[in-house]
């Protein structure tokens, strides 16, 4: 339905500007049809071109890891693997033909060990399975659609203008005027883009409603796919070690202020080369404290307990210390560029928020 509508606005709107071109309202009208048409277009995903990107020629170790964690959960390998200073494991898809990216967030690489790296990874390659609704390309090209058209449809607060000159000023009366003019153009703009937008809203939560079933499904089967390829050990650790997010990022940006601020002689564009093996200590020492007691939401309880409860699985596929090593030697260059962007943008502020909620 809402690429239908897509395609019947724009239709319409090419419709209504060829055969009205006598007249005013219909070319307006096709104009703010193509407007919504615009707004509501499948977009096509694509590499983020900030991030270091590494092909199967770039790293041939952790290419045929991933390729063995793709067979054993019975999915399509990635064409391409992204780095990104985000405590996250995550599949986008991206070209016409929806190739398969895994973005690797390296603060989760760094902090967690090698079986929960294998657990993360497969997880995340197996919830981004077609038998996910939300993954398929129809579901997730219209989901996509009306969340960018949603806030392309959202006022901001350069909307308006403020003016607060003295009024004796030269010429204050009419500028005064314009941006009264200005902010009631603005605010009658405001109000007809409510009912799209609103629409829109509305429409993406129904989707995603009515995909919550099937969603949690490929959920849980992605639990089943991560304990079969890593162990349930491995999993049940992965999922506990989601609390370290927050504290992970913390200790990241204080990495970042230590190292701009109080190790003038080190030149910030050239960091400290073992940032990710203290980030690394730091998240074993907050393991170790925490110990068992590892603070979880509701459904992340809920897996756990699942998991706990079901027959244990051996490990399919383990890293040894030479696979490692190599994997290490493969990733040095782009995590010095993750390092790098660090450095120069700061810790994402996303990144303090934005927890692995799968």
């Amino acid at each position: 339905m809402v690429h239908l509508i897509t395609a019947a606005l724009f239709i319409g709107s090419v419709l209504l500007t060829v055969f009205g071109l006598n007249t005013v309202v219909q070319p307006m009208m096709g104009l703010a049809l193509l407007g919504l048409a615009l707004a509501l277009r499948p977009r096509i995903g694509r590499l983020n071109p900030d991030l270091p990107t590494l092909r199967e020629a770039d790293a041939p170790a952790l290419f045929d890891l991933l390729g063995g964690i793709a067979d054993t959960c019975g999915v399509r390998p990635p064409e391409t693997v992204q780095l990104a200073a985000e405590f996250s494991v995550t599949v986008t898809h991206y070209g016409f033909s929806r190739k398969r990216c895994l973005v690797v967030g390296l603060p989760l690489w760094a902090a967690y060990p090698p079986q929960q790296r294998v657990a993360a990874v497969a997880h995340a390659l197996a919830y981004a399975a077609p038998r996910n609704a939300r993954s398929r390309a129809f579901v997730a090209m219209a989901l996509e659609s009306l969340a960018a058209g949603s806030g392309t449809m959202r006022t901001n607060d350069t909307a308006y203008i403020s003016w607060n000159a003295n009024p004796l000023a030269f010429g204050a009366d009419h500028v005064a005027a314009g941006a009264r003019n200005f902010n009631i153009r603005g605010k009658f703009s405001e109000w007809v883009l409510v009912i799209p937008r609103a629409a829109m809203s509305a429409t993406a939560r129904l989707l995603l409603w009515l995909t919550l079933p099937a969603s949690w499904s490929a959920l849980l089967e992605a639990d089943d796919a991560a304990a079969r390829t890593a162990s349930s050990e491995a999993t049940v650790a992965a999922l506990n070690d989601q609390d370290l997010a927050r504290p992970v990022c913390v200790e990241t940006h204080r990495m970042v202020i230590e190292t701009k601020t109080l190790a003038p002689r080190r030149s910030t564009r050239s960091p400290q080369q073992d940032f990710w093996e203290k980030l690394a200590r730091q998240a074993a020492r907050l393991r170790e404290q925490r110990g068992g007691d590892a603070t979880q939401d509701s459904l992340n309880a809920s897996r756990v307990a699942r998991l706990s409860a079901a027959p244990r699985c051996q490990a399919a596929i383990t890293l040894d210390e030479p696979g490692l090593t190599r994997i290490a030697d493969e990733l040095r260059r782009p995590e010095k560029a993750v390092v790098d962007k660090i450095m120069r943008d700061g810790v994402a502020e996303r990144s303090f928020s934005s927890l692995v909620r799968r």
